[in-house]
């Protein structure tokens, strides 16, 4: 190569960023190919630019598309640009794969990385890094970079972090790309051949798949109790007293929803790991695997638990604005008339006042360690924790949080469970029932930490251990 042409070579590798700043490159260039200058492959270009590659995109219109590209880049038609690089980015579609046909040859030893996805599952018959190998037998077909939009390959890895899953047969192949996306600032994993392509062209198809269970549930109990304390509260009072009180549906009848929901929630993320432990001394072993229902229970206790979080927050919410109700000031305003009026005089009650600051602070209490444990769940949180100090917050702090709200909840009724008027139509108020599963999970956790099935537990782990420990020697001793 002449020095006239490297002095080519090196100035095509110069090249600009949208806001008309200089991008450096090295002296020496790797050239990479994309096709497409669709909104991807223009981003994916910019940040190709950004790491110090030549960029060669492939376009139908190389003169009408060299408006778009980011400056510093070259776009030509695909059969040049497909000479330029040895790695080649296609951005298209998997309806426009039809003009790589024809480039079977110049594409051939060269390495596909497709960044297509679907528009809903199982689309098409195969995976379109499979339909793309099809096509072009000869090149080495590589999925990934489909799970990135457009908006994070110009961020970048900056703003969250973004892993790029990779697969595909050859394993060299993959290297140059796991190569390419690290230098972009990504963090590529390697999830096997290319026939886990249809799994990773999945991923941006999937809508809150682990939050499915849990939001059915919130659902399911927020609609339950919603109904039932309408049926006990506003038309009880319609058909009984000939009241209207369906204003209260607004704030008072929801702020009994969300805590009653809350608790619930709360119940059910802590209640598996009980039953998981009762199960493993039962079986005598921990090494046996969980019923197909209560690992999936197991899976979603996060989401359980962030979902009564945010229950718990709607009825602070609610409670905070208790008094500047009108119904509220309307009713203390009538209630002031009134004992003027009639030159009546209210004693003090300590027992009353007991039991309300007493309820109230436990409330205080409860949310606070339940925002404890929503904040350790979170990942930027929860990896600079070992597992030791994760371990403590959820669950020995969480199971405090859990007695805490329990006792909040038993003091709120106090001595209303021997009332007769509580039981409206013969029907326990919505607060009665909610604490029947936390009342259960805390008596099974008490069960558990008793001296006799506390020291059951370790008995059992470490036979378990020793158990391990002999069939490894026994199979030492065999293979000698």
């Amino acid at each position: 190569m002449t020095g006239q042409e490297r002095s080519e070579e090196k100035s095509e590798c110069v090249s600009l960023s949208p806001m008309r700043e200089a991008v450096p490159a090295p002296p020496e260039c790797e050239r990479v190919c994309v096709f497409g200058t669709g909104d991807l492959g223009r981003s994916l270009g910019l940040r190709l630019l950004q790491a110090g590659y030549g960029v060669v995109f492939g376009s139908r219109r190389p003169h009408s598309s060299s408006s778009l590209i980011p400056h510093g880049s070259q776009v030509l038609g695909h059969a040049a640009a497909a000479q330029s690089g040895h790695l080649i980015f296609i951005a298209v579609q998997r309806e426009h794969y039809d003009f790589l046909v024809p480039l079977a040859n110049q594409l051939k030893g060269k390495v596909l990385v497709d960044l297509s996805n679907n528009l809903r599952k199982n689309q098409y018959p195969e995976a379109n890094a499979e339909y793309l190998q099809s096509l072009v037998p000869g090149a080495e077909v590589v999925k990934g970079f489909n799970t990135l939009s457009a908006w994070s390959l110009q961020k970048g890895p900056s703003d969250a972090n973004r892993q790029v899953y990779i697969c595909g047969e050859s394993v060299q192949a993959k290297q140059a790309v796991m190569a390419v996306a690290t230098k972009l600032g990504f963090s590529a994993l390697d999830r096997g051949f290319l026939s886990v392509a249809r799994e990773l062209e999945d991923f941006p198809l999937q809508l809150f798949p682990q939050w499915r269970l849990p939001l059915y549930i919130a659902t399911g109990l927020s609609a339950a109790f919603f109904f039932y304390l309408l049926i006990r509260d506003i038309i009880y009072a319609y058909f009984t007293q000939g009241k209207d009180i369906s204003f209260r549906i607004m704030v008072s009848l929801a702020n009994k929803v969300c805590p009653i929901v809350s608790l619930i929630m709360l119940s059910l993320c802590y209640l598996p790991g009980v039953l998981a432990s009762f199960l493993q001394l039962y079986r005598g072993t921990k090494y046996r695997r969980f019923p197909d229902w209560l690992d999936r229970w197991m899976l979603c206790r996060k989401q359980l638990g962030l979902l009564a979080l945010g229950f718990a927050f709607l009825h602070v919410l609610y409670t905070l604005i208790i008094p500047i109700r009108y119904y509220v000031r309307f009713k203390a305003t009538e209630r002031t008339v009134s004992v003027i009026r009639e030159n009546r005089t209210t004693e003090f009650d300590t027992t009353t006042a007991w039991s309300g600051d007493s309820y109230l602070s436990l409330g205080i209490l409860g949310f606070s360690l339940y925002v404890l444990l929503g904040i350790t769940s979170l990942p930027s949180v929860s990896n600079v924790l070992s597992w030791r100090e994760f371990s403590f917050i959820q669950s020995k702090l969480g199971h405090l949080t859990l007695l805490l709200c329990t006792a909040h909840t038993y003091l709120y009724g106090w001595n209303k469970f021997l009332s007769s008027s509580t039981y409206k139509w013969c029907t326990p108020p919505g607060y009665m029932l909610c604490l029947v599963l936390p009342s259960v999970v805390l008596l099974l956790k008490l069960l558990l930490i008793t001296p006799y099935t506390h020291t059951q537990n370790n008995t059992l782990s470490v036979m378990t251990a020793l158990s391990s420990r002999h069939e490894l020697l026994f199979l030492c001793y065999c293979t000698l």
